[in-house]
């Protein structure tokens, strides 16, 4: 085949017509705009990318455009993932629908996006998303405005600052009832809950999930929760290998109960033990932390009201 015909090819079946044609649902709970992630079997993931031309499995180093995810899936060589993608022609992928509109290029500069934005308080839509939604106690909530990391995003939901290590933000992680995703034009490094000299790191997975945890310990005064915004970016893995450089720190890997996390946490110990500090592996009981968190306040709720009914 000729590299003008392999070029058509690659431009006119997406990524996304190879999953949906093996059989791969998109995980519209954990798919962004940017990021679509698609799911098959017992814990297989692939998030497509870049306009469904690329990809990458975030369980491995597994990367590539449409030939290479071909040959990934069928454990082929070149020759039959490029007679796959020739058979895909004209055939289209459903696409999730976003309920939220693609934002301009032309957005304002990032620190000052986020200094437009309110923070939560009280009975703010922000607030009762965290609060109600996702039962945050307030205790918690009042901690992290104090430290500047949330801000008031649209339609009720909530951004998360992602900063460096001397303090400024580089983006957030965006969270709300109808959506989920990361600012426009940031960098995911970490969001940073607690004292930032902590000698005890938590890594979690979300920035909800950071406070969840922080909520269930009891705002432990020696640790600091941190968030790698549901990816790993070299920027993430550098931070953390920061935390890792001090002897005295001990890291603790509390990413979720399933396949990710566990992968996850493999790539935290792998730090830990390259910077000689100290590791941990944490579970939640359920997925995440902010499940586990929904179940105790339910259970204590409960609870509460079996008492109140026998002292009628």
């Amino acid at each position: 085949m000729e590299k003008a015909d392999i070029e058509t090819l690659r431009e006119k079946v997406s990524c996304a017509a190879v999953l949906a044609r093996a059989g791969w649902r998109i995980d519209d709970k954990e798919s962004t705009r940017r990021a679509v992630k698609y799911r098959r079997g017992d814990g297989e993931i692939i998030i497509v990318i870049h306009d469904r031309k690329g990809w990458f499995d975030p369980l491995s180093e597994a990367k590539g455009d449409v030939f290479s995810l071909a040959a990934h899936l069928d454990g082929s060589g070149f020759g039959e993932a490029l007679e796959t993608v020739a058979g895909l022609i004209g055939f289209e992928a459903t696409e999730p629908v976003w309920t939220r509109p693609a934002r301009l290029k032309s957005a304002p500069a990032l620190i000052s996006r986020w200094k437009d934005r309110a923070p939560p308080r009280p009975g703010s839509p922000s607030w009762r998303y965290l609060s109600e939604v996702r039962a945050i106690p307030a205790v918690v909530l009042q901690e992290a405005v104090a430290q500047d990391l949330l801000r008031e995003g649209p339609q009720g939901s909530m951004w998360a600052a992602h900063t460096d290590a001397a303090g400024p933000v580089l983006g957030w992680e965006e969270r709300g009832p109808q959506w989920r995703g990361f600012s426009t034009g940031g960098s995911k490094t970490l969001f940073r809950f607690g004292p930032l000299d902590a000698a005890r790191v938590c890594i979690t997975e979300a920035a909800i999930d950071a406070m969840s945890l922080a909520a269930i310990e009891n705002l432990r005064p020696d640790t600091l929760y941190v968030s790698a915004g549901g990816g790993w970016s070299p920027a993430t893995a550098a931070a953390i290998g920061i935390y890792a450089a001090c002897a005295d720190r001990h890291l603790v890997a509390a990413t979720d109960r399933d396949r990710q996390g566990h992968a996850y946490a493999d790539r935290i110990r792998a730090i830990a033990a390259a910077g000689s500090c100290g590791f941990e592996r944490i579970e939640p009981h359920t997925d995440d932390w902010n499940e586990d968190l929904q179940a105790a306040v339910n259970a204590a709720g409960r609870t509460g009201q079996r008492k109140t009914g026998e002292g009628k």
